[in-house]
């Protein structure tokens, strides 16, 4: 998914809020948005990709300012708030009646999740309204592949679950607890090191998912998305490359993915927080997207 004119705004405008909240050193914060204004200038054209660029200026942040990690302290709001849905949001899956009923209604919260992303222009988490936005999901759904999605669950043994945010990877539990019910041995996949407020191994012990999936492995980098395959730890390659089926969360992953040559079907679900993701997919922005994606 290449770029469009308007990422620019969004890279510079969540660039700038980064910078803010990682140091309040005004030489530091010069620097890096210097260093940030510069790599766009010689990187921003029509066949970019939002995730790797958004990669690196978060890396470049990180770097001149010293904090490793800008979102620590929502990751862990994020993390405690979804955690106190989940007994609810279970009961609700637990009244469906097949399946499939069910696999569907976890799905569509682990979508819901995807709100769970902060700094993006126009986009604003409300966490007292995500109970209701995952009851009503479905009217939320502009891209509905769920029924095909299961069925390519049902003819696999093997799951790679690529988590996107903080917060999100709690609602991911759902998903992940009807995919082990089908009988299916699921591997997670968080980020090797803190990038945007997206999970990585601290946030996946929080929520305790290391007692759900067989296995939790991390990505290799600290990327947006799919990271390019030479930052791939060999874990991560091996699991990518001989799993059965890819369910991959968010916006980024959705960025990478649709610019990889696939080897085995892939699920994305995410929200479309942004007019180029909402566009790419043809629906409106704000929109539940469960998308099938044929190897």
């Amino acid at each position: 998914m290449k770029v469009e004119i308007e990422c620019l705004s969004c890279i510079i405008h969540r660039g700038y809020l980064e910078i803010a909240e990682a140091t309040k050193n005004q030489k530091l914060q010069f620097k890096a948005a210097s260093m940030l204004l510069g790599y766009l200038a010689k990187e921003f054209s029509p066949n970019a990709v939002a995730a790797i660029l958004g990669t690196t200026r978060d890396r470049i942040i990180k770097r001149i300012s010293g904090n490793p990690d800008v979102y620590r302290e929502k990751k862990h709001v994020s993390n405690q708030i979804a955690m106190s849905l989940l007994p609810q949001l279970k009961k609700m899956i637990e009244t469906e009646t097949t399946p499939e009923k069910r696999f569907r209604k976890a799905t569509l919260a682990a979508i819901v999740g995807n709100i769970i992303e902060f700094d993006i222009p126009k986009h604003e988490v409300n966490f007292d309204q995500l109970g209701q936005l995952v009851v009503d999901a479905e009217l939320d759904l502009a891209v509905d592949e769920i029924s095909g999605i299961y069925q390519k669950v049902r003819k696999a043994n093997t799951i790679l679950y690529l988590t996107d945010n903080a917060g999100e990877i709690a609602l991911d539990k759902l998903l992940i607890d009807e995919l082990k019910q089908l009988g299916l041995n699921v591997t997670v996949a968080v980020k090797s090191g803190p990038i945007l407020n997206d999970a990585t191994l601290e946030d996946a012990k929080a929520v305790n998912i290391l007692d759900l999936a067989d296995r939790v492995i991390t990505t290799g980098a600290d990327a947006v998305g799919l990271p390019i395959p030479e930052e791939r730890s060999t874990e991560f390659t091996e699991a990518y490359d001989h799993t059965d089926f890819v369910i991959a969360k968010g916006m980024g992953y959705a960025e990478t993915l649709t610019e990889t040559v696939l080897k085995q079907p892939h699920a994305l679900l995410l929200r479309t927080k942004c007019n180029p993701v909402a566009k790419h997919f043809g629906v409106a922005r704000g929109k539940n997207v469960a998308k099938l994606m044929i190897h």
